[in-house]
């Protein structure tokens, strides 16, 4: 057991503050889940936006443990040496407190308050989930100065939601909000290598330039769709053909974007989601086939759904003298149109 004993008492008085970026999959989405990672090697391309999970928290002296989800108005409270049981409501926020308090305090009560807020919904296929669970280490990280590096971090945010939680998903959400930027993941079954990519900032200002965000509204379970996509390994299935296509073009547009070729990208982009909707049933549906042809018919060169598929957040890449017209023409739908740029930092922590 890994105890850290350092004392808190110093700290009764310090509100700290966290945050982590959530992130759009450029490429590769899909095989850093397992078994394909596991058997193949999962390549993943993503980048970190200006779009966070946030989280406040601090020590309190009554014995109790109280979490506010203040974006969607849930919250509980519980005394603090009893353990939290692993369900809803808050879920994700136990299940960080429950393996602070096991792994680092050797099982003395903690008593806290933790705030969070995430800048994208649950479900937004920006990594939201995760995200939320790097935040949240990172707020216990610096409260009570627990000596976490970055892949620390990262791991741990894997264990606690895919083992702790039981939560379906893969390995890029948790490093790239953990390590911000723009990354190339490669993965394996016991081996996750962050690649950061060192690309030019007249391409990061060009592409950023280029991007449209549109929120679909559309709930989505992504836990089906991954488990179609693993079923898939171990088969001659078209799905896992696809796969392997999802794969090799999240090198192809690693590639593309380090030698400024960015329309290259967005033809890989284009060509990649076409395989995407043949890994996995449910990842497209009408509403999303519809949007997409608008944005395309408007000047977009392409475009994906970030994340497993099926709803959230999709996006899409144009000329920027066209971009506004691809604005235009999304406004006029019932989701929301955004755009942003990308955030060179990962998580970090401060006092207040």
């Amino acid at each position: 057991m890994n105890v850290w004993r350092k004392s808190t008492r110093q700290h009764a008085a310090t509100l700290v503050r966290a945050r982590a970026p959530l992130r759009l999959g450029l490429a590769g989405g899909g095989t850093d889940v397992s078994p394909y990672a596991d058997m193949f090697g999962g390549r993943v391309l993503n980048a970190t936006i200006r779009m966070y999970a946030q989280t406040s928290l601090q020590l309190r002296d009554d014995g109790l443990v109280r979490f506010v989800a203040a974006d969607i108005g849930m919250e509980c409270e519980q005394r603090a040496d009893e353990e939290m049981v692993l369900a809803e409501p808050l879920l994700m926020h136990k299940a960080v407190h429950n393996r602070i308090v096991r792994e680092f305090l050797d099982g003395a009560p903690l008593s806290v308050t933790m705030t969070t807020a995430s800048d994208a919904p649950p479900g937004s296929g920006l990594g939201s989930s995760s995200t939320l669970v790097v935040s949240m280490l990172e707020a216990y990280r610096e409260l009570l100065a627990l000596p976490l590096g970055e892949y620390d971090i990262a791991q741990l945010a894997y264990d606690i939601e895919r083992v702790d939680a039981g939560q379906a998903g893969g390995k890029q959400d948790q490093y790239a909000a953990t390590f911000g930027g723009i990354n190339f993941l490669e993965l394996s079954s016991d081996n996750v290598i962050v690649n950061p990519l060192r690309v030019r900032a007249s391409t990061l200002h060009e592409l950023e330039s280029m991007l449209v965000l549109y929120f679909t509204g559309l709930s989505r379970e992504s836990s089906k769709i991954i488990a179609q996509q693993a079923a898939a390994v171990g088969s001659n299935a078209g799905n896992l053909k696809a796969m392997h296509e999802i794969r090799q073009d999240a090198l192809a547009m690693k590639d593309a974007l380090l030698r400024n070729e960015l329309q290259l990208m967005a033809r890989i982009l284009g060509r990649s989601w076409e395989a995407k909707k043949r890994s996995a049933q449910g990842i497209s549906n009408d509403e999303i086939n519809r949007i997409y042809d608008l944005a395309i018919a408007a000047g977009a060169y392409s475009g994906k759904v970030s994340g497993a598929g099926g709803g959230g957040f999709m996006f899409f890449m144009a000329d920027p003298l066209r971009r506004p017209e691809v604005v235009a023409t999304l406004k006029q739908e019932p989701g929301l149109v955004m755009t942003t740029g990308f955030s060179e930092l990962g998580s970090q922590a401060w006092r207040v």
